[in-house]
């Protein structure tokens, strides 16, 4: 496999947990969050998983890899977002383990607003072998 133009090939091996990624910031709109409530059809909903759109989006603006497969996420939800203020996502490698010959590698993302008040955190596990989904039924 070769990297794509702009991007490392992902090393297993040498992944560094804790390995932090650029922070991804933008404002949400009173629009984004109606939006949102029409498409779950409940006009008080709040605007969860902010940081679901980031956590894995950072990891491959840096890495080339044959793929993965979503093991698990998990999503905390904590404050619904105020339209028109900033929002600061940062995303990092949490973990990375090998589980009945498989490599793993976990995300964790932050959503934190401009007032420091936390929005939600999402916890993503990955497993970086897609090509063996199936495998056990095939």
């Amino acid at each position: 496999m070769v990297a794509e133009e702009g991007k490392v090939l992902l090393d297993w091996e040498a992944l560094e947990i804790g390995e932090t990624f650029p922070v991804y910031e933008y404002k949400i709109q009173k629009e984004n969050i109606e939006q949102f409530r029409e498409g779950v059809m409940d006009e008080g909903a709040s605007f969860p998983t902010i940081s679901h759109k980031v956590d894995v989006r950072q990891y491959d603006k840096k890495y080339t890899d044959s793929g993965s497969v979503n093991a698990r996420c998990s999503f905390f939800c904590y404050n619904p977002p105020i339209p028109g203020k900033k929002l600061f996502v940062t995303a990092w490698i949490a973990d990375k383990y090998l589980k009945r010959g498989k490599n793993y590698i976990v995300t964790e993302a932050v959503t934190v607003d401009e007032d420091g008040r936390l929005i939600d955190r999402v916890i993503t596990h990955e497993m970086k072998q897609p090509g063996e989904v199936g495998k056990k039924w095939g």
